[in-house]
Parts: structure tokens; sequence; C-alpha cells
């Protein structure tokens, strides 16, 4: 098997670009892209590790970074005070009995979460910031070696999902330059021969994105689920095709079965999800064979837990932690991301990886009943065009009693279609919630370019 030849079939042939001009075959890359490909090469291989073994690898690279980070990082000295030996063997009990880190922690406590003492061979140092749906970003810093890696699970994604890196891209998000480019980003540059691509802001109307779409016809589409799920809906009805459109890549959002059905059924095409965060870098990639996640275990340790700390069964949903694994400016150790996300069985791919089964949400996605129950709401969307025009819907739990029911419509609802929604929308909640409409000219993104559809504004009660 070769690094353009996934097991399992055959993909377009990936065309490797030499650094040096005498040497056209076979190609020669330079010092960081002979890197990224010496990690492929190696991530080729460990993915079909057992799981036992994979955690045995991460447990010798934690050894390493909770070392240094004791030693190098004053928050971590504190907060490990006398439940962390260096001497002592580390397992994943000890481990587990480290403390949480919290986004509020990570944010206050910017200065004491550096490192003073990054290792010369791990390259430049520089920050980063994550938009965060929230509106309240986090600042990070990273190495030269974050973004080599970085770079390799990129590549791992495109040859799991067998990408004809020759085929035309087009991005539609927050956060990256607009415009035209030759090549597919950093991952590919200087190593990898592919088509161009092309990026528009988030913030352009759906008609406007629309437009630019047919203009550029692209192989592959990138965009956040929420903003596919306009476009599919407005080429529907406008009657607008993409013939040469291969495959829908989504990030930054949750996804959900319906945007994949939608997208299934309108333009014939799959929905690739990825998971990542600004701060920790590749969560967890979809399994090329299922709709699950495989987390990328040779990046990051995943946890699940649940409200008593507890790591998760299979089936269970808990909060994701992650603890970097190689960024030793700022190591992020059980970091909680303010995520919740499903646990689940070993694949049938043979991927030793673990599985996230899906993403559920954020913390503020939470509905919270008045007796402090949880749940993950559904409000029957996929369900909406049958009842009535809508065009953008977001949900706000406003008490424990009352759900705020935005709506962007195509016309004025009549009182028929507005009882019938909502009977549809309770019937869908736990007893005890009533609904209120309000309708609105456009449902806006945050400062991040992200949507939710529900968010609760009811506070969390904290477990005891």
């Amino acid at each position: 098997m070769t690094l353009g030849e996934p097991k399992g079939g055959r993909s377009a042939a990936w065309e490797y670009t030499s650094a040096f001009p005498e040497i056209v075959w076979p190609a020669l890359p330079a010092g960081d892209g002979a890197a990224t490909l010496g990690l492929l090469f190696q991530l080729e291989s460990t993915q079909w590790l057992s799981a036992d073994r994979l955690l045995d690898l991460q447990m010798s690279q934690l050894k390493v970074v909770l070392r240094n980070a004791h030693a190098t990082v004053p928050h971590y000295r504190e907060a490990w005070r006398e439940r962390y030996d260096p001497e002592a063997p580390l397992t994943p009990e000890r481990f587990s009995s480290l403390p949480l880190l919290t986004r509020r922690e990570l944010q206050a406590s910017f200065e004491a979460l550096k490192s003073g003492s990054v290792p010369v061979t791990h390259g430049s140092v520089n920050e980063a910031r994550s938009s965060g749906s929230t509106g309240t970003p986090v600042r990070i810093l990273k190495t030269q070696l974050s973004q080599l890696l970085w770079n390799a699970f990129t590549l791992r994604d495109h040859l799991w999902h067998r990408r004809d890196l020759r085929g035309r891209l087009a991005a539609i998000r927050h956060g990256v330059p607009a415009g035209e480019f030759p090549g597919w980003g950093l991952a590919t540059h200087g190593l990898v021969a592919t088509g161009p691509s092309a990026v528009l802001g988030i913030k352009e109307d759906i008609d406007a994105q629309l437009q630019w779409l047919e203009g550029q016809q692209p192989s592959y589409l990138v965009t956040y689920p929420s903003n596919l799920a306009e476009l599919v809906k407005r080429s529907r009805a406008r009657g607008i095709r993409f013939p040469g459109l291969r495959e829908a890549r989504t990030l930054g959002e949750l996804l959900t079965p319906e945007v994949r059905e939608l997208c299934r059924r309108a333009w014939g095409i799959p929905v690739i999800d990825m998971y990542s965060a600004e701060e920790v870098g590749y969560i967890a990639l979809q399994c090329p064979l299922h709709e699950h996640y495989h987390v990328q275990s040779e990046g990051v340790l995943v946890e699940i837990l649940d409200e008593r700390g507890g790591a998760c069964a299979p089936g269970e949903v808990g909060r994701v932690v992650v603890t970097t694994l190689h960024n030793f400016a700022m190591p992020l150790v059980r970091y909680e991301l303010g995520d919740y996300a499903e646990a689940g069985e070993a694949c049938p791919c043979g991927r030793g990886l673990p599985v996230i089964r899906r993403i559920v949400g954020r913390v503020r996605n939470v509905l919270i009943g008045a007796t402090g129950s949880r749940y993950w709401p559904g409000f029957g969307s996929h369900g909406f065009p049958e009842i009535a025009p809508i065009l953008q819907h977001q949900f706000v739990q406003k008490s424990f009693e009352l759900i705020e029911a935005r709506l962007v419509t195509q016309v004025p609802l009549t009182i028929e279609q507005e009882e019938n929604l909502k009977r549809h929308i309770l019937s869908a909640l736990p007893s005890g919630f009533r609904v209120n409409f309000v309708y609105c000219d456009r449902i806006p993104r945050s400062a991040g370019g992200k949507y939710e559809d529900f968010v609760s504004e009811v506070a969390l009660p904290q477990p005891p």
C-alpha cells in the first residue's frame, strides 16, 4: 500500500512536488514537507494499532509532556501540588487524578500557562485565538511543530476520503483570507500538486454565496453545517445544480443527520465532518466507512467524562476533555472544551483509534428542566418544510418553561400554520414548556461566523 492508495481501494494518485529543480522524480520535498510526509507515513501504520497499544504510546508521550509542564509552567506547578510526582510511573489512573483545566482558567491564566522553556527544535512560537461561538475568544501559544502535525492530520483526512487533490476546492467560512489561490493551503503547499482553491467570507448573504459557488463549480466545498443547509435549500428552490461537486466538508458546528440527508437527497453527495478546536488542533476525523469519528490519538488524548468525572461507556454522553501531546509552548492538560459527545464502540473498520459516535453540542446547547434535568433537544426541524415556509430558525430557552422560537419566513405565517408548528415543536420537547414565536428579518451568526440552532440562557446547575 502506498500513501496515495488507502487501504480498501484506490484513490486518485497524488503527484508529489520536488523542492529541488534538478530532482524531478522521485520528488524530494524540503525540510517541513519531508517532516510532514514522515509523520503521515507513521500515521498510516499507527491507525491500525490496538486501542491498548495506542494508549501505551500516549502514556509514554504524556510522561514527557507532564514532566515538562510541571517544570516550566507556573499554573501546573501550583495546580498539581501534592497530586503529581514526576518520578512516579504514569498510569491512566494517576493521569485522571489531575485536575481539569477549564476554558475560563485558560482565558484568565494565559501568562501562568505559558511554558518558561520551549525546546528550540520545535520551531517558532506563535499566538492563536479561537473565534468562539460565545463571542469570548481564548488565546493559545503554538509552535511550528504544531503546524506540522496539523498538516499531517489534514493529509490523513484527504487520504481517508480518497480526495482527488487536482480538483477545485471552495470554502465559505470565517477567519481565512478571501480570494483565489493556486493550491489547497499549508498542508499540501510545496508537497503535493493540487488544483486551485477559492475562499468567500461567511458574512456574505446566502444568495451572494450561491452565485459565487455557481461561478466556482468546485469539486469540494468546505463550510459550516448550518450554512451548507441554507445553500442546499436555496439552490434547490432556484434549480441550481453543481454536477462536478463530489463532497461537502463541514467544520465548526454541530452536524445533524438532517443536514447529511438533505445534502444527500438534493445534491447527491456525502457530507464529511471534522472535529477540531483552535486550542488543541484536530480532535477527531470522520471514519472513511462510517459517519462516526475517530479520535486522532497520535495528537491528542481525549476523555469523555460523566458529571462525576468518570469515563463514559459506549452510548453514554459526557463532557469532552482533551490533552495535547506535542504543544510544549502552552501544554493543555485535561482541558475541558465545553463540548458534549457520545462515546462509541470499537469501529468495524479495524482502526484502533477511539470512536466518538456523535458530537452532541456545547454546554450552552443543553435544555434544562425546572428540576435540573438536562436534555439534548430536538425540535423536529426536519418536518418544518411540510408545515410552513421557514428559511431560518433558532430556539432560545428563556426560562424553565419558555422557549423563544426565532423564525425567518418566506411569507408571513397563517394562524393555522403557527398552531401546527407550535404543536409540532412541543411534541418533540419534554412536557411543561411553551413556545413563543419571534419573527426576524435575519438571524445573524456569531462574531466567529458560527451559528447555533439552540441556545439556553438558563444557568446550568452544577453537579453535587
